[in-house]
């Protein structure tokens, strides 16, 4: 049975007419009419009887109406006992690039949650198309996209159009990260012919959604021969600690989880090119206490890694 029959029936019942119950309901009168006609066809008893003068309520129908009005409380009772229970349960959801500042400052926000009773957590690493994709989609509170600066007015018109706010987290130029033991590590100064022998760890995705990848790539940092593409990040320092001949571009990583692999950062003297991590949530949206918490720890580790 179509609850929302139940409730046509009350209201119809309430204004004696057709008329006036469907300008409560802001539905047409036809489409109440036909409504209230399914209800009695399903039940096999007339609700109503009709005449000039409107609807009255038959016997049937006032003892029909009876357990409408008890389902209709019951309904409420119960989606008011869930709702609040889904309120209080505390929700956070973050979709950012793939960036260990980041990861490190999502490990240091889990503290905020000791206390918390219930709570629900997503953090999704992705590219920038997918974590628009997802703060409008997918319901994300928020998203970090990472972009080359020379897009940037291509990104801020993007974001403006879709309604979405936008702030700047940081700007910075990508280092080198490789094995201690790399024949990299031990030369004085690193340029990009001295990467062509060795193997690059990459993700695939593109940073420009709307340009073709190979169009993307020749504005990106230089291609290489020998390439191996690794999405989990704990799989990349795996293979950088084990493998001395490979190499990863990366965004500053701290000194602690360099250590913990063996790894060591170097600058590259002839990359110039300045990437943009950008913080974005929907207009309409308002942060909550765990949206700042992590906030917060972005901003401290950000500042102990870029600043």
């Amino acid at each position: 049975m179509n609850l929302l029959y139940l409730k046509y029936a009350i209201e119809v019942a309430a204004c004696g007419s057709i008329n006036k119950a469907a300008e409560k309901l802001y539905m047409d009168q036809p489409n109440l009419s036909r409504s209230i006609k399914e209800l009695e066809s399903s039940l096999g008893v007339s609700i109503f009887e009709r005449s000039p003068k409107g609807m009255k309520v038959t016997l049937e129908g006032e003892e029909f109406l009876k357990y409408a009005n008890n389902i209709l409380k019951q309904v409420d009772i119960a989606e008011n006992m869930f709702k609040k229970g889904y309120e209080d349960k505390k929700k956070f959801s973050v979709s950012v690039p793939r960036a260990s500042y980041i990861a490190e400052a999502f490990a240091s926000f889990s503290n905020n949650l000791l206390n918390e009773k219930e709570f629900e957590i997503f953090y999704k690493e992705t590219n920038a198309l997918r974590a628009i994709k997802n703060v409008l989609e997918q319901n994300y509170q928020m998203g970090i996209i990472r972009y080359a600066e020379q897009f940037d007015k291509y990104y801020k018109e993007m974001l403006e159009s879709k309604g979405l706010t936008y702030e700047l987290i940081t700007k910075f130029k990508y280092n080198l990260v490789m094995s201690k033991q790399s024949p990299l590590a031990k030369l004085p100064e690193i340029g990009f012919s001295d990467l062509r022998e060795h193997i690059e760890i990459a993700h695939a995705d593109p940073y420009v959604p709307s340009l073709a990848l190979s169009e993307v790539k020749k504005e990106e940092l230089p291609d290489m021969d020998k390439r191996i593409y690794v999405f989990e990040r704990a799989s990349q320092f795996e293979l950088l600690d084990e493998n001395h001949e490979t190499f990863m571009w990366v965004s500053l990583i701290s000194q602690k989880l360099l250590n913990r692999y063996g790894l060591i950062q170097r600058e590259c003297y002839e990359n110039k090119k300045i990437y943009k991590d950008v913080l974005i949530y929907k207009k309409d949206y308002k942060l909550t206490d765990l949206d700042k918490a992590f906030i917060t720890e972005l901003c401290r580790v950000k500042r102990e890694n870029f600043d």
